[in-house]
């Protein structure tokens, strides 16, 4: 895993994002920000076990099919089967020491 600070690569409204193998950052103090960095390691091991450009397609995919169903950006964002594993185990900085293969199949609930 590299960090890497890169302010003008990351969107608007985001502090970094993972892109296997390397975290980009928009600032450097998110390089010794703890959760921040587990969210994104919990995505390059997501990526990893997809090998990488499968993830992304996937992503993009579920986006747009959550962008349809709730009607609003940050939600389809929120509610992608990726993001809420990131976010429901951020904090548990040993999440992907028993974290087992694929298990972001368990975050695809369609409300």
């Amino acid at each position: 895993m590299f960090v890497i600070v890169v302010k003008y690569l990351i969107p608007k409204g985001y502090s970094g994002m993972a892109v296997f193998p390397f975290i980009l950052v928009k600032y450097d103090f998110n390089k010794t920000n703890g959760v921040f960095l587990n969210h994104e390691k919990i995505h390059l091991r997501q990526q990893l076990e997809m090998l990488v450009v499968p993830f992304f397609i996937w992503y993009i995919l579920e986006y747009l099919i959550r962008l349809i169903q709730y009607k609003n950006k940050d939600l389809a964002y929120r509610n992608i089967s990726f993001e809420r594993e990131a976010y429901s185990n951020e904090i548990d900085l040993s999440y992907l020491k028993r974290r087992s293969f694929f298990k972001f199949l368990h975050y695809i609930k369609l409300k």
